[in-house]
Parts: C-alpha cells; structure tokens; sequence
C-alpha cells in the first residue's frame, strides 16, 4: 500500500505491535446447553490500537465468541482476559465498562424516548451523574456527527442515524474495546461511507464481526477467520482476502468484479 493510506496502515500496525493486550484469548471452547460445541479452542491476542475484523461463514462461532467478550456467555474451557482482566463473575462490571458491544440491529440498543437518555442509559448505570454523564453524552454524539439529533425521537431516524447513535450510546460508556456486529448492514453506500470514516477517527481498540469483505479490508490491517469453531487464518486483510483457496475453503466470497489491489497485498502486517 503506497501513498499517505499506506503511512497511516503502516504507523498504526507499527504502534500495535508495541502496545500492551486489549484483549487474550486462550484455549476457548464452548458447548451450548444441547451439547452443540459451537468453540474448540479459540486463541488471538489483539493490541490495544488494533482494529481487527472476524470473519467467517455463518454458523462459524462468531456471535458465540464475542457473546464471551463481556461475561454474556462462560467459557465451557479457556480464558478471556480485557486488558490483563480475567473476564469471571466477580470482574464482570468492569469488564462491561471496558468491552462495548454494538449490535446488528440498532434497535437492540435504543429504547428511551430520546437519544440524549439513550446515550446516557450506560454511563448512569455505572454511576455517572450530572455534568460528567452530560459530557459522555455531547461527546459520543459529536463523535458520530448525531449531536444534533440529541433531543430527538430515535424512532425518527433514519436506520443510519441510529446506527451511529447505537454507537455513540457504547462510546458514551468510554470503552477501551469496541466490537461491531455487522456494522455495515443495511447501510446505503453514504451511510456505509459515513460510518467507515467515523470508526477510522476512533481511538480504541477495534474488532469488527463482518461478512462484508471490502469493508474489512478499508478498516482492518488484520483479519481472523473463524470457522468450525476454530480460528484458521490470522494475518493482514489484503493478503487474506487476496488467497481465493482459502476464501473458498471457508465460504467467504468477494463481491463480484472485486480485487485486492496488488499494493495493499503487499503491506506487512508485524508479527
């Protein structure tokens, strides 16, 4: 990758590679209620600074993975460490304030009847009051470009505009770890635009759940591939996503007419 992209690229997988654990996970495996083992063994390490995308087929063990993130779920086997914080019952309020989760649907996450009070719900559960929780939520808002809609209905947005809201109601959280489900989604090409540069401008640790191979490679130095429960490839994006034997081998598909460019294959992700 060439050019002052390419810098930037370099320069943060560089600092990454110096900065201390955002988040371990070693040996994780995990069988549901039923006894369908959906986890085998799941181990990655991701810096702090790092913006990291997952994927896989659908089925592979994605949302089952991140649900151990925040304590949703318990490891059957293995652990889970947020910034040297074993992830266990008696560590669970901080690990939530440390983790955000942003889900699929918006709607998951907005439920009072203004954004203002939806931003706010999180931080004042922790404890946040007054002019602190006032400026958590003015400064998420800007963040996302929605401090506008503040005092609006978020049932009057566009499914856009509450995505970048449901992202502002984690950041508000002031998390050290974001995590997407599905960020791009159901997003028209301006908001799909609009939010790849609002995460780009982020200063936490990123790990984005996606099927959406581009968008991956616009945002991520470094992409996991997760499937049958295992992680089976680990490295930069572009080299990835240029092996069309292993895209094929896991079911994951560029869309049509799609090419790496041969200088983002290029670009070295550190060990």
């Amino acid at each position: 990758m060439s050019g002052p992209a390419g810098e930037r690229h370099a320069e943060g997988a560089e600092r990454a590679a110096g900065a201390p654990p955002s988040l371990v996970v070693r040996d994780l495996a995990y069988a549901y209620p039923d006894g369908t083992q959906a986890l085998f063994g799941v181990n990655f390490t991701i810096r702090r600074g790092e913006r990291v995308a997952l994927l896989g087929p659908n089925g592979a063990g994605k949302t089952t993975l991140v649900l151990h993130l925040n304590g949703i779920l318990t490891p059957g086997h293995g652990t889970v460490e947020v910034a040297g914080i074993p992830v266990r019952k008696d560590t669970l309020r901080e690990v939530r304030r440390r983790v955000g989760l942003v889900f699929q649907d918006p709607d998951d996450q907005l439920f009072m009847p203004t954004v203002r009070e939806d931003v706010a719900f999180g931080p004042a559960n922790l404890g946040v009051r007054g002019a602190e929780l006032e400026r958590r939520v003015r400064d998420a808002l800007a963040r996302v470009g929605m401090l506008d809609a503040i005092d609006r209905p978020p049932h009057h947005l566009s499914f856009g505009q509450r995505r970048r809201v449901a992202v502002a109601t984690v950041l508000a959280m002031e998390p050290e770890i974001l995590v997407l489900d599905e960020p791009s989604s159901n997003l028209d090409p301006a908001s799909r635009r609009e939010l790849a540069e609002i995460l780009k401008s982020l200063d936490v640790t990123v790990l984005m759940v996606t099927h959406d191979l581009p968008y991956a490679l616009e945002l991520c130095e470094r992409s996991l591939i997760l499937s049958g429960g295992v992680i089976v490839a680990d490295g930069p994006t572009a080299e990835l996503l240029a092996d069309a034997d292993l895209l094929a081998a896991h079911r994951l598909e560029l869309p049509y007419g799609f090419s790496v460019p041969a200088a983002q294959r290029s670009f070295t992700h550190p060990a």
